[in-house]
C-alpha cells in the first residue's frame, strides 16, 4: 500500500523529523538525505555558472496532502515566502475532499524561431519553405540522433509572414520539436542553428535570430479540481458562502489585469517553487506563464473559478508548463534529483501534470483567504517570526517574539526589536 500525503501536524514537527518522514516516503539513501541541507558546494557551483564566488541557499519545504490524478504526492518547494507552503499543502487538503486534483498535459512541443530578413516578398518566401518542409525536419533531426532514437525531435515545420515591424517585413520560420523528458532549449536551438543556413539558401534572405520561443503552447498542462462546499465552511461562513466568494474573487482576476497579474503571481508561487526544486527553469516558465496569460490581446487570469450543479467549487487551471526531468541542473543539482525522487515522478509529463496540481492549489488558498479572514491574518503571522530573526532573535526567542507580535497585531521590525530587548533585560 502506497504511502498517504495526508499526514497531520506535519508543520508542528520538528525539521529533523520532518526529514526522516519525507527521507522514509521517498526511500532517500544517507547521501541523498544530506543533500537537502548540504546540496551545492562551490566547487560544483563554480562548474554550473561562471564566476561563482558562493552558494545562495534558499528554504526546501514539502507540501503535503496532495492527491494528482489518484496518487498520493509530497510536493518539494523551494521558496523564501512564508505562507506559500502552509497554503499549499491547506488547500490540497480541501481538494483532497472532493478527490484530490486531477491534471493532464499535451505532448511535449517546443517551438525553435529563425528569423529571416531582407525578404522582398515574406509571404513567396513562406511557400518556399514550406515546400522543403521535410528536408528541414530531416536536417534537424540529425542535429540529435539520441532523442530522435527516443522517439522526439522535429515534428514540423511552418512559416509566418511578419509583414509590419519596427525593421520592415520579415518571415519567422517556426521548428515544432518534440523534446520528450527534456526542457528542450539546448536541443531546440542546436537544431534552428543547422537550419539557418539552409533556409538563407532556400528563401534568399538573411537569417538573424535563431533561437527557441518561450511561449510553449504547443506544451499545456491542464489541472482541475472540485472542492466540496462543506468542506469551505468557517467558523463564521457557511461553505456555501465561501464558494460565492471565491468565484466572486476571481471574477475580478478574469476581468481586470490590475488583480489578474496579482492572481496569477499567487499561482507562480507554487510553481516556481517546485520548479525551482526539481532544477527547472522558473524564469522560462514564468514568461510562457504570463505571454499565455495575455494570448487573446487582454491579460487575464490563468485560472478558472465556478459554482458546478451540486452547489460545490470547481477550479481549473491552464498554461505552458516546459519542464524537465533529464540534463541541465534537474540531473546536475543534488537537491533536485532528491525532489524529483520525492515527486516520484519519471516523465516530464508526470512532473508537469504534479507542478500545475500545485499552482491550482496556490490560487485556491490564496482567494479562500481574500474571501474569508483576509490575505494578511495568515500570512503576517508566519512573517512574524522573518521579522523577529531580522531584528536579532535566536532559537527559542524567535517563536516567543514572533507570538507577541502576533498578538499585538504589530508585525514590524522596530517593534521586534524592543520586545527582544526588553526579553533579554529581564
Amino acid at each position: 500500500m502506497s504511502p498517504s500525503s495526508r499526514i497531520s501536524d506535519f508543520y508542528k514537527l520538528s525539521p529533523a523529523d520532518r526529514q526522516r518522514i519525507v527521507v522514509e516516503w521517498a526511500e532517500l539513501t544517507n547521501e541523498q538525505a544530506s543533500a537537502l541541507e548540504n546540496a551545492l558546494g562551490l566547487a560544483q557551483a563554480d562548474k554550473m555558472i561562471e564566476n561563482a564566488i558562493g552558494v545562495y541557499g534558499l528554504p526546501f519545504g514539502i507540501a503535503t496532502n496532495f492527491v494528482v490524478n489518484g496518487r498520493d504526492v509530497l510536493a518539494p518547494m523551494v521558496v523564501e515566502e512564508p505562507s506559500v507552503v502552509a497554503g499549499a499543502s491547506y488547500a490540497a487538503r480541501l481538494a483532497r475532499a472532493g478527490g484530490g486534483f486531477h491534471a493532464e498535459t499535451t505532448a511535449s512541443l517546443m517551438i525553435g524561431q529563425i528569423q529571416v530578413l531582407d525578404l522582398d516578398r515574406p509571404e513567396q518566401a513562406a511557400g518556399k519553405v514550406l515546400a522543403q518542409k521535410q528536408r528541414l525536419i530531416d536536417l534537424a533531426n540529425r542535429t540529435d540522433p539520441v532523442i530522435v532514437s527516443l522517439h522526439g525531435g522535429a515534428r514540423d515545420v511552418e512559416a509566418r509572414p511578419l509583414l509590419d515591424s519596427p525593421v520592415g517585413p520579415m518571415l519567422v520560420v517556426h521548428v515544432i520539436y518534440d523534446c520528450r523528458d527534456a526542457m528542450g532549449a539546448n536541443m531546440v536551438n542546436t537544431a534552428c542553428e543547422a537550419l539557418a543556413p539552409v533556409i538563407e539558401e532556400i528563401t534568399g534572405g538573411r537569417v538573424n535570430l535563431r533561437i527557441l520561443s518561450n511561449l510553449a503552447d504547443r506544451r499545456l498542462a491542464r489541472g482541475w479540481c472540485v472542492v466540496p462546499a462543506k468542506a469551505l465552511t468557517t467558523g463564521d461562513l457557511a461553505g456555501e458562502l465561501v464558494v460565492e466568494r471565491v468565484v466572486e474573487a476571481w471574477a475580478l482576476a478574469a476581468v481586470d489585469p490590475y488583480r489578474a497579474a496579482t492572481h496569477n503571481k499567487g499561482i507562480m508561487n507554487g510553481i516556481d517553487a517546485v520548479a525551482i526544486a526539481t532544477g527547472n527553469d522558473w524564469r522560462a516558465i514564468e514568461a510562457g506563464a504570463h505571454a499565455y496569460a495575455a494570448r487573446d490581446g487582454s491579460y487575464r487570469s490563468l485560472s478558472t473559478w465556478s459554482v458546478n450543479q451540486d452547489g460545490d467549487l470547481a477550479g481549473r487551471l491552464e498554461l505552458p508548463l516546459a519542464v524537465g526531468v533529464v540534463g541541465g541542473a534537474t540531473r546536475v543539482h543534488p537537491a533536485a534529483r532528491v525532489a524529483l525522487q520525492i515527486l516520484g515522478v519519471a516523465t516530464a509529463r508526470d512532473l508537469a501534470e504534479i507542478i500545475v496540481s500545485v499552482g491550482l492549489a496556490q490560487n485556491l488558498a490564496a482567494l479562500r483567504a481574500l474571501a474569508t479572514e483576509g490575505i494578511q491574518r495568515g500570512h503576517m503571522a508566519l512573517h512574524a517570526r522573518q521579522v523577529a530573526t531580522a531584528a536579532g532573535a535566536v532559537g527559542d526567542e524567535v517563536d516567543r517574539i514572533a507570538a507577541a507580535l502576533v498578538a499585538e497585531r504589530t508585525i514590524r521590525s522596530d517593534r521586534a526589536a524592543a520586545l527582544l530587548r526588553a526579553a533579554r533585560e529581564t
